[in-house]
């Protein structure tokens, strides 16, 4: 087995086997339970595809089985980048039963050039992947470049969904077994590694194991009382955290997990009330949406819909009330790639605990805040401070890179976030605000520093800041602000044109722009951001807003 190094510490697994967080169990061992005890019940479905829990594991054989003749080794990597569809949760369990590592978050705002170098950094072996898709798709081919990558074996270039067709589960099952290695049991293998981001945008691998996703799973399972009979709609892709979260949560309780791949035609409306969902995860800004289309539509109901998971941002107050009034139970969640959803609020408490609070440390897993500027010194309750975790569902470092592993936790092994927050007299969480340098516009992550560079590669720019504009939908909107050369002038939509040559892709392209003649500056010299979004709150800048080339598919849809 390929050696993968990693932070598990043997006296802490015992300690966490010994508490029941974790378990013997594995992704593909759950899928394995629910097959031989309902097989015929549902697991999966997206717009084209509804799977049971037979015809799952039946496919994720058959997954397996190719990949196992395509001659990968446990502790491999195998990438996926696709869009929302039921193969990213098949090639995820074939690789729990074989012992590869999945790639599954390659998100569609990556260009092909961004998504090789990935593979080439990962030493990625094989590659999920559909034509069309991805930010730059209408003018570069994964499939042309993908071999470029030394160690890929084999690239599967998939249809989309409407013309897919259904797994071929069922034919030749016997001898796919006789040809299988026996499945990996071990639970604290590496199964997941997901990319995530630092304050520099330069994305990082998140290890998790079978365990570390599972021991998230089973607390909020306990907590929230999940059943067999729940229907759960993840409105976030599978490339993202929480659609990971919520994989892991259908498979701990044996429920129906429907993917946010709408078919055409139809609205996400519609797609709630033909699959029957009674469970939503997402972002605020999916539930703002939802809730705006079923005011249109005249509805007093959400269909069966009876709990809305909410993460990556603050939840409007309004949000929370009228989820509440159509008999659904808000649930404010903060967690990150690198712990899932760990703090989150209950189903009994009370409209300011979910709005002002992301509620309690699940079990497993404890939070606690410390100063801002010196991480190994706890602040009292109350206080502000940077907010710092430890427990089973922390992941087990990041994928070849010691140094970013070394500086993410602080001396005493707590897992620091970068997000500032305090715990009030209920030991609820709340957060306060971000050291990192980030816009977070619908949930999704934008970095501003690949936007200032390009920025200032245009030969009218001096200077460039991007900084974020509140927003009641999406939270933040990008603002770039620019200082000029002397006697130069730009028309903003020039510059957008600029941005989009150089590559940038069109989910992290500005929406206001404002031209200023100098930025506030710290004495060191650096530009002082929250200045910036305080000039524009309070109208001494003012920021116009600004249409990006291809903006049409801008929006938050599924991929917030």
């Amino acid at each position: 087995m390929a050696a993968i190094l990693t932070l598990h510490n043997p006296a802490r697994a015992a300690e966490y086997y010994g508490a029941g967080y974790w378990r013997k169990d594995t992704l593909y061992s759950l899928l394995q339970h629910h097959a031989a005890a309902r097989p015929e019940k549902f697991a999966l479905r997206d717009s084209h595809r509804r799977l049971t829990w037979g015809q799952l594991l039946e496919w994720v054989d058959l997954v397996a089985f190719d990949l196992h003749q395509a001659g990968l080794k446990p502790g491999q990597r195998v990438s996926v980048w696709l869009p929302n569809r039921a193969e990213t949760v098949a090639v995820t369990l074939a690789c729990s039963r074989n012992g590869y590592i999945c790639n599954p978050s390659l998100h569609q705002s990556y260009t092909v050039a961004d998504v090789v170098d990935l593979l080439t950094r990962i030493q990625s072996v094989a590659l999920f992947a559909q034509q069309g898709f991805g930010a730059d798709a209408d003018r570069s081919n994964i499939f042309e470049t993908a071999y470029q990558v030394a160690t890929i074996k084999r690239v599967y270039r998939l249809k989309p969904v409407a013309r897919a067709g259904s797994p071929n589960t069922g034919a030749g099952a016997m001898s796919i077994a006789a040809g299988l290695p026996a499945p990996v049991v071990d639970p604290d293998k590496i199964v997941l590694l997901a990319f995530t981001s630092g304050t520099t945008g330069e994305p990082k691998g998140v290890m998790h194991s079978d365990n570390t996703l599972l021991a998230n799973a089973r607390a909020m399972a306990a907590d929230w009382r999940h059943h067999e009979d729940i229907v759960l709609l993840s409105m976030s892709p599978l490339t993202h955290a929480i659609g990971t979260i919520a994989m892991a949560q259908a498979l701990v309780s044996g429920f129906e997990l429907v993917l946010n791949d709408v078919p055409a035609g139809k609205t996400i409306l519609d797609w709630i009330h033909e699959t029957g969902a009674t469970y939503i995860m997402g972002v605020p800004t999916h539930a703002i949406d939802i809730l705006a289309e079923l005011k249109r539509r005249g509805h007093d109901r959400l269909g069966k819909v009876s709990v809305f998971y909410m993460g990556g941002s603050a939840i409007p107050r309004e949000t929370v009330r009228t989820l509440l009034d159509l008999g659904i139970t808000p649930q404010n969640v903060y967690g990150m790639t690198e712990n899932g959803a760990h703090q989150y609020t209950l189903p009994d408490d009370d409209t300011q605990a979910i709005v002002e609070t992301c509620g309690r440390a699940c079990a497993g897993y404890e939070v606690s805040i410390w100063s801002q500027e010196d991480p190994d010194v706890e602040v009292a309750q109350g206080e502000i401070g940077e907010i710092g975790g430890r427990g089973a569902c922390l992941m087990l470092g990041y994928f070849d890179n010691q140094n970013a592993t070394e500086q993410s936790y602080n001396r005493y092994g707590w897992f620091m976030t970068g997000d500032l927050g305090r715990l009030d007299e209920t030991d609820r969480l709340q957060i306060v605000g971000r050291k990192k340098d980030l816009i977070i516009r619908g949930g999704r992550n934008i970095h501003p520093a690949r936007i200032e560079d390009l920025a200032r590669s245009h030969p009218s720019v001096s200077k460039a800041a991007a900084f974020p504009i509140a927003d009641e939908r999406l939270g933040e909107k990008v603002c770039l602000a620019v200082v000029l050369q002397d006697a130069a002038s730009l028309d903003p939509q020039t510059l957008l044109r600029h941005l989009n040559e150089r590559g940038l892709s069109k989910y992290d392209m500005p929406e206001y722009f404002v031209a200023v003649d100098a930025f506030p500056l710290t004495p060191s010299g650096k530009i002082l951001k929250r200045e910036l979004v305080e000039w524009a709150r309070s109208g001494r800048i003012r920021p116009r807003s600004v249409r990006s080339p291809g903006s049409g598919a801008h929006g938050a849809r599924g991929g917030a």
